[in-house]
Parts: structure tokens; C-alpha cells; sequence
């Protein structure tokens, strides 16, 4: 399947204690987590693309421009939509956004990136002299 605009995925998860901002350090209640919003916008551009890759290929987060905002109790379902919307080369930019079953909890963008696994692999581990 190609890369074209209007690629969509999703992502879902239940609001427990470890993915609270209390848990991940990037607050001190129990809610969910601005950074864990972030992953689950991640998992669902992620999920935009599957199908789409081509043998070894894959796909790197590059840039996020995300608001969180209203806060999810422990107990919640949350979930994150992602819609391809540009397509420039190997750059390919998402609309995403985040609810619970209250209504939106978040709204951005984000962009990835598309990389050869073993390529991007090998470059990283250059880093740790391996």
C-alpha cells in the first residue's frame, strides 16, 4: 500500500498507576501522563503504517507539537488517533490527537521519519563503540 495522505491508525490504552504522571515523573497525580499521551500518539501513527512498509524498513519519531489538554483519572480508557496528512520525501507528518470517554484530551502534530532498520541500527551502535 503506498504512503499517501489519509493513512489512519489508532492506539488505545486503560489509565492504571503506571502510566500516571505521579509514576512517570512528569507530575505528582494520579492522572495520565503527558508523556504517555505522547507514546500512544506514537503507537497510533505507528499503526498508520503498517502495511505500508517495504522489507526492512521503519519508521523513527523525529518531532512532536502536542497540548494535553484535560486530565484522565485512573480507571479510563484513552485513546489516540493519527492521520498521515504530508508526505515530503522520507518526512511524513501526522495530525494527532487523543481522547477518553469524556471527550478530546489532546491535539498536535508529529512527525517520523523513514529510515532502513539495519542502516539506522548500525549508526546508533557506532555511538556505543560497538
Amino acid at each position: 500500500m503506498p504512503l499517501i495522505p489519509g493513512l489512519k491508525g489508532r492506539a488505545q490504552s486503560l489509565v492504571c498507576e503506571q502510566n500516571t504522571a505521579a509514576a512517570v515523573g512528569s507530575g505528582s497525580l494520579p492522572v495520565f501522563a503527558t508523556p504517555m499521551m505522547a507514546a500512544l500518539m506514537e503507537k497510533a501513527a505507528v499503526a498508520a503504517l503498517e502495511g505500508c512498509l517495504v522489507e526492512g524498513q521503519g519508521s523513527v519519531g523525529v518531532h512532536m507539537d502536542i497540548s494535553h489538554d484535560a486530565a484522565t483519572p485512573i480507571g479510563m480508557e484513552v485513546w489516540a488517533e493519527a492521520e498521515l496528512i504530508a508526505v515530503e520525501g522520507r518526512s511524513l507528518t501526522f495530525a494527532v490527537s487523543a481522547f477518553d470517554g469524556a471527550g478530546p484530551i489532546g491535539k498536535g502534530s508529529h512527525v517520523r521519519f523513514l529510515i532502513q532498520n539495519e542502516k539506522f541500527m548500525a549508526k546508533a551502535l557506532r555511538k556505543a563503540g560497538v
